[in-house]
C-alpha cells in the first residue's frame, strides 16, 4: 500500500533570500541530522543573468535498521538523489527527492518547495508532499515500512529547526539581510553576475526587532476572533497552516497533520461547500486512529445524516418543549480545570419514564442532539478565551436517586438509542464523564448500558460512589470549588432543574407519539432511494415554462452510480400501483422507482439532455439544467457497472476492490429537487451551482451545446 505525506503550510517570518542562505548550509553535509552523512554535486546548471540556479546531489544516508537487515539487504549507506531548482527571479525553490537505492523494490518521492507568503514579501512559506511504495523488500516489507516512516517523521519534526538553528548562526555572524535578485546592468561597464553569494550577505544589514517581526502572523491572524473555523489569512483555502493547527487543533504529530489536510482536501473536492470545520473532521480521525478510510466513511455517513435532518439548523429553528424544559433535570455549568464546557446531568432526579411517556423518545433525541451542537459551540468559544484549543466537553452526572424506575424497558430502550446516534455522529466529543453518587443499582444499568459505549470513550468515565468524589483524587482534581454545584455540597448556585415526576396529565397514548415522532424525523426535504442493478431509480418533472431551472441535490451514501437526464414529450405511461412510476420496487433500504418503459427507444421516445455523470461513493452533488423546452424530464440514478479493461481480459485491480465495495449489487441515493422560474434562480436560497464541471447549465457555451444535442435528438420523436 502506497503511503503519502502531506504537510501544512509552514511560515518563516523571514524574507526568502535569507530562508535561502541559511538552507544552502545544510550542504554538503547537516550535524543536526546523524543520519545524513555526505553529499556530493552531480550536477548544476547557471543562468546568464544569475537568476536560475538547478543542482543535483547524491546524498548519502546511514539509516538506522537493524544489523541484520543491512546484511541481507547487502549495503551499509542508503543514496538519494535530490534535485534543487532555485528561481531567484519568482522567489521559488522546488526540491525533489527520490532513492537511488532499491530503487527498483522502494518506490520513494518526494517534493519540498519554498515561496514567498502571498500577504507578506518578507515571510517564506513551506511545503512538503511525499509518498513510499514498498514493492518488496526480502519478506521485511512491514519493517522496512515502519523503519521508514520513523525516520521521515523524525526528519520533518527537525526541518523547522534545523532552518532557525542556521538563521541564528547568520544573525551571529552579523547577516541579517540578503538583498533581492535584480537583473544585471546591460552596459559593457557591467560587472559580471558571479558575485558569490556570501559578499551579498555579508552586506548586512539590521533587521527591525525581533519582537515587531514576531507580531506579523500570529498577531494579525491568530488572535483574530473570527479565524476561528477558517485557514491563516493569506493561506488558499484548500491549506492549512501550522501555525493554525497548534494554535486551534492541538499539537500534533506530522503524519495527524497529514491525514488531516488530505482528509480536508477530498471533502473540499467532492463535498463542495458543505465540509465540517477542521476541528470536527479531527474528531472523526481520532475515533479512527487516524485511519484515513475508516474516517472518511464514518463522516460521510453522518454529514449525510445531518443534511437529512437538517441537524446544523436545529439550535435555530427548534424550540424544546416546555416539559423538557421544565423536567429534563440537565444544563451547562461554567467550565472545568482544563477549560472545557461543564454539562451537569442530575439523572438521579429525572423521572425518565415520565419524558417518554409524555414527549417520545424522537423528541429526547433531538433534545440531546441540541445539547451537542450547543457543546459544538461552547467549545469553540472556550478556545478563543483561552488561546488553546479545547475540542471536547466534560460531563458531570450525579445518580442520587437513581433507583429501578429508572430501568424501565422503554425507558433504557431510549437511552440506548440516543448513546447509538451520538457516538455516530459527535466522536471524541466527551472529554470526560464524571459519575457521582453511584448507587447500588447503579451496576445494572452499567450492565445494559455500556456494551454501547465506544472502548475510547469508556476509558474517560469516573466513577464515584457515596462521598467519594469529596475525598482525594475526587471532583476537586478537576473542577475549581468556586464552581462546584450547591447539591454537592460547593458554593455556586447552579440552574440546572431539579427535575422531578412528570405528571400523568401530559401522558400521551402511542399513537399521538408515533404521529409525533414520525413529524419529527420527516422534516426534511431530502428523500431517499435504492438502486439495483438494472433496476434505477427515476423522478419525472413536468415543464410548463420553456425556460425553467431544474436543480438537484444529492449524496451517494453507498455504492456507484451513474447519473443522467432525460426529455420526452409525453408522459410515461402511469403504473398499475404507484402514480410516481411505470415499475416500483420497495426494500426496507428506501424505495425505488422506475418510469422509462423497457420498451422505449432512446432517441426516438425520449431524449438525453446532460452527458452522463458518473458518481463514487461518499460524493455530494449539486447542478441545475436549464430547460429549452416544455414536456417531461426525467432524472436517473443508475447502478455504475465497472467496464471491462479494453487492454486485456483480466480485470485491474482498483476494478476488482471497487466492486468488492458494493454488496448486493446495491447503491443508495439521498436526493432533492426544485423546479424555479429562471429569472429567480440566482436569487433562490435553493439554487445549486454544479460542483462537477459539465452539469452547470448556467454559462452560454454549455446551455448551447446541450440544446443543440438535445435537439438533434428531439427532432426525430
Amino acid at each position: 500500500m502506497v503511503q503519502k505525506y502531506q504537510s501544512p503550510v509552514r511560515v518563516y517570518k523571514h524574507p526568502f533570500e535569507l530562508i535561502m542562505a541559511a538552507y544552502e548550509r545544510r550542504f554538503p553535509t547537516c550535524p543536526l541530522i546523524p543520519m545524513f552523512v555526505d553529499s556530493d554535486t552531480v550536477s548544476e546548471f547557471k543562468s546568464e543573468d544569475g537568476a536560475i540556479h538547478v543542482i543535483e546531489r547524491r546524498c548519502k544516508l546511514d539509516i538506522d535498521a537493524p544489523r541484520l537487515l543491512k546484511k541481507i539487504a547487502g549495503v551499509d549507506y542508503v543514496y538519494f538523489v535530490q534535485k534543487n531548482s532555485l528561481n531567484s527571479r519568482d522567489r521559488t525553490l522546488h526540491i525533489e527527492a527520490h532513492n537511488e537505492t532499491f530503487s527498483n523494490r522502494v518506490i520513494i518521492h518526494e517534493h519540498c518547495c519554498y515561496t514567498v507568503h502571498p500577504e507578506n514579501e518578507d515571510w517564506t512559506c513551506f511545503e512538503q508532499s511525499a509518498s513510499l511504495d514498498i514493492k518488496s523488500f526480502f519478506g521485511f516489507e512491514s519493517t522496512v515500512e515502519k523503519i521508514a516512516m520513523k525516520h521521515y517523521t523524525s526528519n520533518i519534526k527537525k526541518g523547522k529547526e534545523i532552518i532557525e538553528y542556521y538563521l541564528r548562526q547568520l544573525e551571529e555572524e552579523g547577516i541579517t539581510f540578503v538583498p533581492r535578485w535584480t537583473p544585471p546592468p546591460t552596459g559593457p561597464s557591467s560587472e559580471t553576475c558571479s558575485s558569490s553569494k556570501n559578499q551579498a550577505a555579508s552586506a548586512a544589514v539590521l533587521v527591525p526587532d525581533a519582537a515587531a517581526v514576531k507580531e506579523g502572523l500570529s498577531g494579525e491572524v491568530l488572535s483574530s476572533p473570527g479565524t476561528v473555523a477558517e485557514p491563516v489569512v493569506g493561506t488558499p483555502d484548500d491549506k492549512l497552516d501550522a501555525d493554525y493547527i497548534k494554535r486551534y487543533l492541538g499539537d500534533l504529530t506530522p503524519l495527524q497533520e497529514s491525514c488531516l489536510i488530505r482528509l480536508r482536501q477530498w471533502l473540499q473536492e467532492t463535498h463542495k461547500g458543505k465540509i465540517p470545520k477542521d476541528e470536527h473532521i479531527l474528531r472523526f480521525l481520532r475515533a479512527r486512529d487516524f485511519n484515513i478510510d475508516k474516517a472518511r466513511e464514518i463522516m460521510c455517513q453522518s454529514l449525510t445524516w445531518r443534511k437529512q435532518h437538517q441537524v446544523d439548523y436545529i439550535l435555530d429553528t427548534w424550540t424544546p418543549p416546555q416539559v423538557l424544559q421544565d423536567y429534563y433535570a440537565g444544563g451547562w455549568h461554567h467550565h472545568d480545570k482544563d477549560g472545557r464546557p461543564l454539562y451537569v446531568l442530575r439523572l438521579g432526579q429525572m423521572d425518565t419514564k415520565g419524558l417518554v411517556r409524555a414527549l417520545g423518545e424522537e423528541a429526547l433525541l433531538r433534545y440531546v442532539l441540541s445539547i451537542n451542537e450547543e457543546g459544538l459551540r461552547r467549545c469553540e468559544e472556550n478556545t478563543k478565551v483561552f488561546g488553546r484549543p479545547i475540542s471536547s466537553w466534560t460531563c458531570l452526572v450525579d445518580l442520587e436517586g437513581l433507583n429501578m424506575r429508572h430501568l424501565w424497558r422503554p425507558g433504557v430502550k431510549a437511552l440506548l438509542r440516543i448513546i447509538e446516534v451520538v457516538e455516530a455522529n459527535y466522536p471524541e466529543t466527551l472529554g470526560r464523564l464524571l459519575i457521582l453518587r453511584a448507587p447500588r443499582v447503579f451496576p445494572v444499568l452499567w450492565t445494559l448500558v455500556s456494551p454501547f459505549i465506544d472502548d475510547n470513550t469508556r476509558r474517560k468515565f469516573l466513577i464515584y460512589a457515596g462521598n467519594d468524589y469529596q475525598g482525594p483524587g475526587g471532583l476537586l482534581d478537576y473542577i475549581d470549588k468556586e464552581i462546584i454545584p450547591d447539591f454537592l455540597s460547593g458554593e455556586c448556585m447552579c440552574d440546572v432543574p431539579e427535575g422531578g415526576l412528570v405528571p400523568k396529565s401530559l401522558y400521551r397514548t402511542p399513537e399521538e407519539l408515533e404521529n409525533e415522532d414520525l413529524k419529527l424525523w420527516t422534516e426534511t426535504i431530502y428523500q431517499s432511494a435504492s438502486v439495483f442493478k438494472g433496476a434505477p431509480h427515476e423522478i419525472l418533472i413536468q415543464i410548463v415554462d420553456a425556460a425553467s431551472v431544474i436543480t438537484w441535490d444529492f449524496d451517494v451514501c453507498k455504492g456507484d452510480i451513474v447519473f443522467n437526464i432525460y426529455h420526452s414529450k409525453r408522459s410515461p405511461q402511469p403504473p398499475k400501483k404507484d402514480s410516481l412510476g411505470a415499475h416500483s420496487i420497495t426494500s426496507p433500504g428506501g424505495n425505488n422507482v422506475q418510469l422509462i418503459d423497457k420498451v422505449w427507444q432512446l432517441g426516438r421516445d425520449y431524449s438525453m439532455v446532460e452527458s452522463p455523470l458518473i458518481c463514487k461513493e461518499g460524493e455530494s452533488v449539486q447542478g441545475s439544467h436549464v430547460t429549452r423546452w416544455p414536456g417531461f424530464y426525467i432524472l436517473q440514478w443508475k447502478f455504475h457497472t465497472m467496464p471491462a479493461c479494453a487492454a486485456t481480459n483480466l480485470p485491474r485491480v482498483d476494478d476488482v476492490l471497487a466492486s468488492l465495495q458494493v454488496s448486493s449489487h446495491k447503491c443508495k441515493v439521498m436526493y432533492y429537487t426544485e423546479v424555479i422560474g429562471s429569472e429567480d434562480f440566482r436569487g433562490s436560497m435553493t439554487s445549486l451551482e454544479s460542483s462537477h464541471s459539465g452539469f452547470s447549465q448556467l454559462s452560454a457555451a454549455t446551455t448551447s451545446s446541450s440544446q443543440s444535442h438535445s435537439s438533434s435528438m428531439i427532432s426525430s420523436e
